[in-house]
């Protein structure tokens, strides 16, 4: 596992010499939580806390996302600039035990309206192989480091399922912080929702008679995925994409791979993809990516997250042998 270092807990405050001039200067739309053009000022952590604000808020927010596109947001450190902009918001929408830097930083920022997604849906534990929960794990950090709801997976927006109660829970948020724009907020809420059922649709009868159930993952972000569609993940590594697996696991998965009739081992385009391609190779495996939507570049297989989800689905209906 890669040790992470968490932010300063005080960032470098700029223009402070400028004394009351700054002050006064300062627009009341910043301390309100709102941009010149009167759109309530939404931070995103990352990516699927992005899409949701975007989808949902319309043309009644400014979003913009602490991680940029193509930083893995596990690693992500935030910069003094970012911290401000935390202060500034009018919203923030973030998901707790992703980036635990970016969370330390949030519950000491000002922001008035602060929403934790991993609150809106349960969140389950998911061990390095298999789609299934194991309740009464310990409290606090789970084995691979990550800080969360008694050490659960947060990989919640990859089960379309969660990421729709997550987008209701997001949008009845937004009608209290904006109560002017409540009506748009539900309907653009309701329309998001109706796409994540038609994806979950196309997920259910695009897997529902498969060769195998098992697929072999480099980052164990699809467990909740697999356990809504009765598949069967095995991680390479854990829940952190960076930790590296023992020998033994390597060993586990070159049986599990010939005794399920396992054809592909995926990779995702973020993170390193060594590890992967040589347990394919050394068991005669293919490689293709299956993307954990942890942030949109130009390598992605889709525009935005319903894109690359539909490109999540043809990726595992051929190594699984839909038919």
């Amino acid at each position: 596992m890669n040790v992470r270092r968490l932010i300063p807990s005080t960032a470098a405050a700029g223009a402070v010499a400028l004394g009351l001039m700054a002050v006064s200067a300062c627009s009341s739309s910043a301390a309100d939580g709102r941009s010149g053009d009167g759109k309530l000022k939404v931070v995103a952590s990352f990516y699927p806390m992005q899409y949701l604000a975007e989808q949902i808020g319309g043309d009644h927010v400014s979003v913009s996302a602490l991680t940029p596109p193509g930083i893995e947001p596990h690693d992500f450190e935030l910069k003094p600039r970012q911290t401000a902009e935390l202060n500034e918001a009018g919203y923030i929408l973030y998901l707790k035990g992703i980036q635990p830097a970016v969370d330390k930083a949030i519950a000491q920022s000002e922001a008035k309206n602060k929403l934790d997604a991993a609150t809106l849906t349960k969140l389950e534990h998911h061990g390095t192989a298999g789609g299934h929960s194991h309740e009464g794990e310990d409290a606090g950090h789970d084995e691979h480091g990550h800080e969360g709801e008694a050490g659960a997976d947060p990989h919640i927006w990859l089960d379309p399922v969660k990421y729709a109660e997550v987008a209701k829970g997001v949008g009845t948020s937004l009608e209290k912080a904006d109560p002017d724009h409540a009506a748009d907020y539900k309907k653009n809420t309701a329309a998001l929702v109706t796409k994540l059922n038609g994806l979950h649709t196309e997920f259910q009868s695009g897997l529902k008679n498969t060769a195998t159930k098992t697929f072999i993952t480099t980052h164990s972000a699809f467990g909740y995925l697999a356990e809504r569609y009765g598949l069967d993940q095995e991680g390479i590594a854990g829940i952190d994409p960076e930790s590296e697996p023992s020998p033994a696991r390597i060993k586990e998965l070159q049986a599990v791979a010939a005794k399920d009739k396992v054809s592909t081992v995926f990779f995702e385009t973020l993170a390193s993809d060594k590890t992967a391609k040589t347990l394919a190779e050394d068991a005669g495996l293919k490689t293709d990516v299956l993307d954990p939507l942890e942030g949109i570049t130009g390598k992605s297989k889709g525009r935005d997250y319903i894109e690359v989800m539909e490109s999540n689905l043809a990726a595992l209906q051929k190594a699984l042998g839909a038919k």
